[in-house]
C-alpha cells in the first residue's frame, strides 16, 4: 500500500464521519479504525528507530496534524456539552 492511498483512506475516515453529520458527543467518541491507528503506531515506531522513509515521514505529519485538528474539535465540542 503506497502513502497517498494510507493518507487517502484517514482523510477518507473523517470525511465520512463529517459528512454523515456530527453532534458534539460523536466528536468526543471519534476515533480511527484499527487499520488506522495500526498504521499510525508503525509510523510513529519507525521514526524512534530512525527508519522513515521520506514519503512514510510526510505519511506521519499528515497524521499529526489529522490528530491535531481532531483534539482541537473534540475540545470545542466538550465546551458544546457544558454549555447545554
Amino acid at each position: 500500500m503506497t502513502t497517498s492511498v494510507n493518507t487517502t483512506k484517514v482523510y477518507d475516515e473523517i470525511i465520512d464521519f463529517i459528512a454523515a453529520g456530527t453532534t458534539p458527543q460523536s466528536v468526543i467518541d471519534f476515533k480511527l479504525s484499527n487499520t488506522a491507528q495500526e498504521r499510525l503506531e508503525d509510523l510513529v515506531y519507525k521514526h524512534k528507530m530512525g527508519k522513515l522513509t521520506p514519503q512514510e515521514k510526510k505519511e506521519l505529519d499528515n497524521f499529526l496534524t489529522l490528530e491535531h485538528i481532531i483534539r482541537l474539535a473534540k475540545a470545542r465540542a466538550y465546551k458544546y456539552i457544558d454549555a447545554e
